[in-house]
């Protein structure tokens, strides 16, 4: 196992820094320039050239990316020149609001599945089996934006029973914000539902034809017993490695979702940093989440390990 992790994590390094060169060229190959975003389209070309020199802009893009990887080794993410702030101080007062948004929406997405495609598996091939897999392919289609624009129309513009606009200030005074988390959290939380859903349904159904389950109905085990006690269990290891595996995913729908309510977390740092060029936060707020993706992968992967004793970790 030790060998193993350490295998992984040096792949993991690997892989992180494949990401920051490829959005690190891409930023440096986009149209338009950090100077011109800072400055305004009135800017004298000596004013440009002076921003460049004094900001290091000017270097060939290798020498930049060295820079670059010099300031994350000793911990600095960059500074945003529009914001007037570090790249590090943004994401760690925007990473707590996000990171409750997609926990929040995560543990709605496995309560609510679970149970549906358990349901359906058992009901296959009728009527509630295909009316849950049409609404499921419905919203695993629909853009996140769609949705929640659908969702504001409802339940704001509508019925006026919840806010349009998803809670302000820090994490600590959430909870006198609950009716604002709503819409955000079923935005999100809806179209994940409609993923989970399917590969729990597909799970079980393998499962079902299992000999240790028809070893189980032989000793006269009710089906409730036999569902409950041993096919969910072995059911559920096909979602801990999608629980890794769709972190970009869930992270992406939170963009657009924080886009959507105006909710401040790093989703919406990301695309306010994005219409405005600002590539200092565009690369740190990527790093983070290859890191996240990284790490959720590494764990999935140990703990489908931990769930199934079947499988074997070569070379550990």
């Amino acid at each position: 196992m030790i060998r193993y992790v350490g295998r992984r994590l040096l792949q993991s390094v690997v892989v992180l820094a494949g990401v920051t060169i490829t959005v690190f060229v891409l930023t440096a190959l986009l149209p338009g320039s950090t100077a011109r975003a800072i400055l305004g389209p009135k800017a004298t070309p000596i004013a440009i050239a002076a921003f460049n020199h004094a900001h290091g802009l000017d270097r060939p893009l290798p020498v930049q990316y060295a820079v670059y990887v010099w300031q994350l080794a000793h911990g600095d993410l960059g500074f945003s020149y529009l914001l007037n702030e570090s790249v590090g101080q943004l994401i760690g007062e925007r990473l707590p609001k996000t990171l409750v948004l997609l926990t929040l929406a995560y543990a709605v997405a496995l309560l609510v599945a679970v149970p549906i495609g358990m349901m359906q598996a058992v009901r296959r091939n009728r009527v509630e089996d295909y009316g849950i897999t049409a609404v499921a392919f419905l919203l695993y289609s629909m853009p996140a934006f769609w949705l929640g624009l659908i969702l504001i129309i409802v339940f704001s513009a509508d019925l006026s029973i919840l806010p349009p606009e998803g809670p302000q200030g820090g994490v600590d005074t959430y909870l006198g914000q609950l009716p604002a988390l709503v819409l955000p959290v079923l935005s999100l939380s809806l179209i994940t539902i409609a993923l989970f859903s399917r590969y729990m349904r597909s799970s079980v159904i393998d499962n079902l034809v299992q000999d240790y389950v028809r070893t189980a109905r032989a000793k006269g085990a009710s089906e409730s017993w036999v569902l409950y006690r041993h096919v969910l269990r072995n059911s559920l290891i096909p979602l801990i490695t999608l629980l890794g595996l769709s972190l970009p995913v869930i992270f992406s729908g939170a963009l657009i979702t924080e886009a959507v309510f105006n909710l401040p977390g790093m989703g919406l740092l990301f695309w306010d940093a994005a219409r405005r060029r600002d590539y200092p936060v565009l690369l740190g707020v990527t790093l983070v989440v290859a890191v996240a993706t990284v790490i959720g992968n590494l764990l999935a992967d140990i703990l489908y390990a931990t769930a199934d004793p079947r499988v074997r970790l070569t070379g550990s």
